[in-house]
């Protein structure tokens, strides 16, 4: 019999011990925290209330030292020494309940407190019971740190904040590990009694309990008598004060990302410089919004790491809805502009397409029904690469991606980490340069400081590429990106094409703005490319140093375009006021190692060939080498006086003098030589003309393009307009004869421009000098809406 009573009280005592074992929840508290986020040195950026409408920030910091040593002298003072449940304040409590036959003190402890918070039961014997034996269990699986830390973070502090930390923020705008011993002792008696904080109620109770505390603090020796009473002084908290909101924006992308862990994280943000900036983005939306301008953005990154240093998504006025400031312009795909031709121009010279300042034609242009056109409305004729970059112009623009081939743009731009580009590479077409897809700031910042990355670690490497050196931005502080890649002879961009379009950017300015840009210069060597949506839509700057990329855009979030809203109008100077914030020094190293010197020409920027007069050393990138020969100059006849042009049928050999000489098409020279000093060809000999042949060309059609398609609107007054027809020949005092379907039009001398209304339909325009040199161009005119 006792050993059949022995073994029922061992199956008993086991099953409590189970009981015991696994009566602690995994989660003690599942409540919804606020979402918040720090910057790189955990200061608090930025918070949103809970979802329950609580301010409960998440319990992963360490108590403050100071409200550790005030909660443990108020509630608790044996709570270092006690597993869970304190029996002498349980007897002392039981006793003072007694004595005044209600209830004075509970006895509980800090453990035993924690372990109520979580339960949320009605106070009753039965459950202050249970309260006990949880809270012995709790020390078994906690550190006296840890649950003086779950204490902390989720014990009540009057209104709808819970939690030390969400209560220092509130009621004093500092963090709890900044605060006074007078301020945190006034918070430390608040859970006790949370509605003292009530402002207008019960002030002097919550100044006895506090200062009672105080008394304590300096009988135990944690403070000294003078602290004591300097503490004693200090005001109590009053109304609740709004929590800091330095970074509303990037608080909704984490809260767009999140998917599990705790609601806070630390980023890579600095404090101070991301209120700086906030503050200059503020200041110019101050002037903008005066042209219907509402909206601003600005991002900072770190170059090396590709960090985020500032994040300014938007302005924030969320009290004012026709501002749209809730949107977070940072990650809204926009029409880039022209910020994209720098990476053109990188890869043509990674290709080895182009030299750095190869010559490239700056005419009148039409494809497949695409007609560019540059700021100024005006033509070069034909310009350096480089210095059609710096003047940002349109056609040569399209015509180096006409020869590079969009598709493989399209493709380019994807490896460098432009995401947003969701449709094939003939949706965008050619418009792609200037701006026909749409990015975002996050991804045009991240691929410049891609750039500077790859040609700042090109030494780093002995010479190679590592392509984990392209990568998006990132702003979570401690981030670890795992290496994918082993470093490689080529790269996704060649460093010394890289180096010579940061050269270019370096040199920037705009046709017709010369003042607007002269103004934006700085002591400081920054690289930068503004850019311009069709319709004045999006203001853009990017600016790139050794150590920062800065990205600035300018607008409105509805898309509503406004006169002015010009790139180098709006968005540089504000990209130049944030430069001006940062330390930058030095430039980027000259890549020798992935250079060439290589024989130029100076006037074609083309590799030199034997007719090239004047030559120049220039170091290129490596694929340099095998890009063609300049193509401009020709070595022509003249006659022994030097004036004219022959050839073997009017002239003999031995009475001919060969002359190097630079010659560009007939259209290129038709613009080229009224901005540059262009020597054009001299004439050919009044006996030579007759034994021309006919496959050298001596004059073009410059408008219409062969196979236009030509939409002619009608003028306001309602009569139908005209198309101004252009065409140019080498020989200035040529006449040209006008053909229209076989009809004779006109004819003109000098200047060779002819007015004409065709009717709807396909059409021959046939153009012949006095030669007898033919020229045919078919274009089509477009049928109007009522025509149709």
């Amino acid at each position: 019999m006792w050993l059949r009573k022995r073994k029922w009280w061992l199956i008993v005592a086991s099953i409590l011990l189970i009981i015991y074992i696994f009566c602690l929840p995994s989660r003690l508290f599942t409540a919804p925290t606020s979402f918040v986020i720090e910057d790189n040195n955990g200061r608090l950026l930025s918070a949103t209330i809970a979802t329950d409408g609580q301010w409960r920030f998440p319990v992963d910091k360490p108590v403050p030292e100071k409200f550790a040593r005030c909660i443990i002298a108020y509630e608790d003072k044996r709570f270092n020494y006690h597993w869970g449940v304190d029996i002498i304040a349980l007897a002392r409590a039981f006793k003072q309940n007694i004595q005044h036959r209600t209830v004075i003190s509970g006895g509980s402890t800090l453990s035993m407190q924690v372990i109520r918070l979580s339960r949320n039961k009605p106070r009753t014997v039965f459950q202050k019971l249970i309260e006990a034996v949880l809270a012995t269990r709790l020390e078994f699986s906690y550190s006296k740190k840890s649950i003086l830390q779950l204490y902390a973070g989720n014990a009540p502090f009057g209104g709808n904040v819970v939690g030390l930390e969400a209560a220092s923020w509130r009621y004093y705008g500092r963090g709890a590990e900044q605060l006074s011993w007078g301020e945190t002792a006034a918070l430390a008696v608040l859970p006790n009694s949370p509605a003292l904080v009530h402002p207008g109620r019960n002030r002097q109770i919550l100044l006895t309990k506090r200062n009672q505390l105080l008394n304590r603090l300096w009988k135990n020796k944690t403070i000294d008598s003078v602290t004591c009473t300097l503490s004693k002084l200090e005001p109590l908290p009053d109304q609740p004060q709004a929590l800091p909101q330095d970074a509303p924006h990037l608080l909704d992308r984490f809260r767009k990302d999140y998917r599990t862990g705790s609601t806070r994280i630390q980023t890579t943000l600095e404090g101070d410089l991301q209120r700086n900036v906030a503050n200059i983005v503020e200041r110019y939306h101050n002037i903008y919004k005066a042209n219907g301008i509402n909206n601003a953005a600005a991002i900072v990154l770190d170059v090396e790491t590709g960090n985020t240093l500032a994040y300014v998504g938007n302005i924030y006025h969320p009290k004012d809805p026709e501002m749209e400031s809730h949107v977070d312009i940072i990650q809204s795909p926009r029409s880039p502009g022209s910020t994209l031709k720098p990476v053109l121009y990188a890869a043509m010279m990674t290709d080895g397409m182009i030299l750095p300042h190869s010559l490239v034609p700056d005419i009148p242009t039409q494809i497949a029904g695409y007609t560019p056109q540059n700021f100024d409305l005006g033509y070069d004729g034909a310009v350096p690469a480089s210095r059609a970059l710096a003047r940002s112009l349109n056609i040569p623009a399209v015509r180096m991606l006409q020869q590079y081939r969009y598709e493989r743009f399209h493709a380019l731009l994807k490896k460098m980490g432009i995401t947003t580009l969701r449709q094939p590479a003939d949706h965008y077409g050619l418009s792609l340069i200037l701006g026909g897809g749409e990015t975002t700031l996050w991804e045009m910042a991240g691929m410049y400081a891609s750039m500077a990355r790859t040609l700042l670690h090109l030494d780093q490497y002995n010479g190679k590429y590592d392509a984990d050196d392209i990568h998006a931005p990132n702003y979570i502080h401690g981030l670890k990106r795992p290496s994918e890649h082993a470093p490689t002879d080529y790269g996704v961009l060649d460093a010394g094409a890289i180096w010579y379009t940061f050269q270019a950017m370096e040199d920037v300015m705009r046709p017709g703005e010369e003042m607007l840009w002269q103004q934006l210069s700085s002591s400081q060597r920054v690289a930068w490319k503004t850019g311009t949506s069709f319709g004045f839509r999006d203001g853009w700057a990017i600016g790139v140093t050794p150590q920062y990329v800065v990205g600035v855009w300018i607008g409105n979030a509805d898309g509503e375009g406004r006169p002015g809203l010009l790139g180098v109008a709006t968005a540089a100077p504000v990209m130049f006021d944030v430069f001006r914030l940062l330390h930058t020094s030095g430039w980027f190293t000259t890549p020798y190692s992935k250079l060439r010197k290589v024989e130029v020409c100076k006037q074609s920027g083309y590799r030199a060939s034997d007719l090239c007069p004047d030559k120049d050393s220039l170091w290129v990138p490596v694929n340099g080498l095998r890009s063609g020969v300049c193509p401009y100059h020709q070595l022509i006849h003249l006659d022994h006086t030097g004036q004219y042009r022959v050839t073997a049928n009017c002239e003999s050999p031995a009475m001919m003098q060969h002359v190097p000489w630079f010659v560009l098409p007939p259209a290129m020279e038709f613009y080229y030589r009224t901005r540059h000093n262009y020597a054009a060809l001299p004439p050919y000999r009044p006996d030579c003309i007759a034994t021309l042949s006919a496959d050298k060309p001596t004059m073009e059609v410059i408008y219409p393009r062969p196979n236009a398609r030509i939409y002619v609107p009608i003028e306001i007054d309602g009569i139908p307009g005209e198309a101004v027809f252009t065409a140019t020949h080498r020989d200035t005092k040529a006449k040209i004869f006008w053909h229209l379907d076989n009809n004779f039009i006109g004819t003109t001398e000098e200047f060779h421009q002819m007015a004409l209304h065709p009717a709807p339909g396909k059409h021959m325009l046939t153009l012949v000098d006095e030669t007898g040199a033919e020229v045919h161009v078919p274009f089509e005119i477009l049928a109007k809406e009522k025509d149709k």
